[in-house]
């Protein structure tokens, strides 16, 4: 049976998670107008129509809000990273699969630009960006690209093989230096076909990838499709 106080302190707890969102969404406004040193508690409360310290009962400071930001920005991109492995299940083709993953992380990107910077930017100078909140959720979007080459599922760096985590890297790599310069406009002062770079780019980076049936002793053969 439930209590008084178990129902008070849930109570509670959804009115302190309402306040925080409400409290960040305010903050990705001022991000997306901005940047990241336009977040301002002040300010939040005053749109908010609350005081300073009413606010400050929710975020101690400016860096904690920050935290927060940064870490569902982690989870976001994951999410939208697992739903490409799910959605991609019955392709056979590991390459194919890995291509697709890495065009769910640019589309994510391209539509939160300011998040996405977030993640692998300098915010500003005294921020810790490598605390450890931040750091695990850092290392989950690893997860989907080594599932794609191991058993499908879920995995990290410590239980994958040393050459898997190599490609995921590269892969990575690559990814998130076209992505950052398409982000940055660099393609579009150049006048470069973003999408034809990307294609072109991600069936290199993952062309060592085959398919299961198609590898023997150690060296692609002829699949018969």
């Amino acid at each position: 049976m439930i209590t008084a106080e178990q129902r008070r302190s849930s109570t509670h707890e959804r009115f302190r998670e309402q306040v925080r969102g409400d409290v960040k969404g305010v903050a990705l406004s001022q991000l997306a107008a901005g940047g990241p040193q336009s977040i301002s508690l002040n300010a939040i409360a005053k749109e908010l129509g609350v005081s300073g310290p009413a606010l400050y009962r929710y975020y101690a400071k400016r860096d904690d809000l920050l935290d927060d930001i940064v870490i569902d920005a982690y989870h976001d991109l994951r999410d939208a990273m697992d739903q490409a492995v799910v959605a991609t299940t019955d392709l056979p083709d590991p390459a194919e699969r890995m291509r697709e993953l890495a065009r769910a992380y640019r589309r994510w990107a391209l539509e939160h630009p300011h998040r996405y910077e977030l993640l692998f930017k300098p915010l500003f100078p005294g921020y810790d960006a490598h605390g450890e909140p931040i750091a695990e959720a850092s290392a989950m979007l690893i997860g989907p690209a080594l599932g794609l080459l191991g058993d499908g599922g879920t995995r990290s760096r410590l239980d994958a093989r040393p050459e898997d985590v190599d490609h995921v890297v590269r892969v990575w790599s690559r990814l998130h230096g076209i992505v950052s310069l398409e982000i940055g406009g660099t393609y579009a002062a150049m006048d470069v076909d973003a999408d034809e770079l990307f294609a072109t780019e991600m069936e290199s980076v993952t062309a060592r990838l085959a398919r299961p049936s198609t590898v023997q002793q150690g060296r692609a053969v002829p699949s018969g499709d």
